[in-house]
């Protein structure tokens, strides 16, 4: 089965990712840290960035797996995944500043909406749904 949301949802889930280690990297270098953040409390926040992006990202990524094989591909759940990287790249400005910054607000508040909304969908899908989201013939059919 393909599944073009979650490809492209994880290509850009690893891009970011991978943005988020090269800030790391390169305060690393410019402050001579070799390892951890060398009481460093900027590579603290960065380091802590990515930290948190990686405890959400992959309960995010395997929801929307499965939501797009049981809804075959619906239009909201591009725009919920949209929304969430959008709201992770948001985060990390935000964990920069000294201060209590939008952006990181933004980022929390977004990421846990995704979280509900993809948890309910799920369930609802479950538990709730009808027959009618489920796919199962596409799969069989394609191993």
């Amino acid at each position: 089965m393909f599944l073009p949301i979650t490809l492209t949802f994880a290509a850009a889930a690893a891009l970011l990712n991978f943005w988020l280690a090269m800030r790391i990297s390169r305060m690393r270098r410019s402050e001579n840290v070799l390892y951890g953040d060398g009481g460093n409390s900027a590579l603290t926040k960065r380091m802590r960035a990515q930290a948190n992006y990686v405890e959400y990202t992959p309960f995010i990524l395997i929801l929307t797996a499965l939501l797009e094989l049981a809804w075959n591909s619906p239009t909201w759940l591009w725009i919920v995944s949209l929304v969430y990287i959008v709201a992770r790249i948001a985060h990390p400005f935000g964990m920069d500043a000294d201060h209590p910054a939008k952006t990181r607000i933004f980022g929390i508040i977004v990421t846990w909406l995704v979280v509900l909304t993809l948890s309910g969908a799920a369930l609802y899908t479950v538990y709730a749904g009808t027959e009618e989201h489920v796919v199962p013939d596409t799969i069989s059919a394609t191993v």
